[in-house]
């Protein structure tokens, strides 16, 4: 399990980890979805069709204080759930995190 989420969890990458029927997981696609990445490096993995998902969730809370879906990393870095990436969308600071991590094209 641990290996999985680590395994896909890389610099210079976006991951979203989410469930589709979830509306902060449909926001957090949303919003992500205005930014232009470069082939690749926005990676959305839906976990509800997965048998370990409750494992996932356990480990996602683990390293970063919540269970709940959508967890958004940028880079290595968790930046939260939908509501975290649209406020950071908002602020202008998400586009600057991801020109740092160099994900846009």
């Amino acid at each position: 399990m641990a290996e999985f989420v680590k395994a896909q969890i890389k610099n210079g990458k976006v991951v979203v980890f989410l469930k589709p029927p979830c509306p902060y997981c449909v926001l957090a696609k949303d919003v992500l979805s205005k930014y232009k990445f470069k082939a690749g490096h926005l990676e959305l993995i839906d976990i509800s069709t997965r048998s370990d998902m409750d494992s996932i969730q356990d480990y996602l809370q683990q390293i970063t204080g919540a269970r709940t879906v959508p967890r958004v990393f940028i880079g290595e870095e968790c930046v939260g759930g939908g509501s975290d990436v649209e406020g950071l969308h908002h602020s202008g600071k998400l586009e600057g995190m991801l020109q740092a991590i160099g994900c846009l094209q």
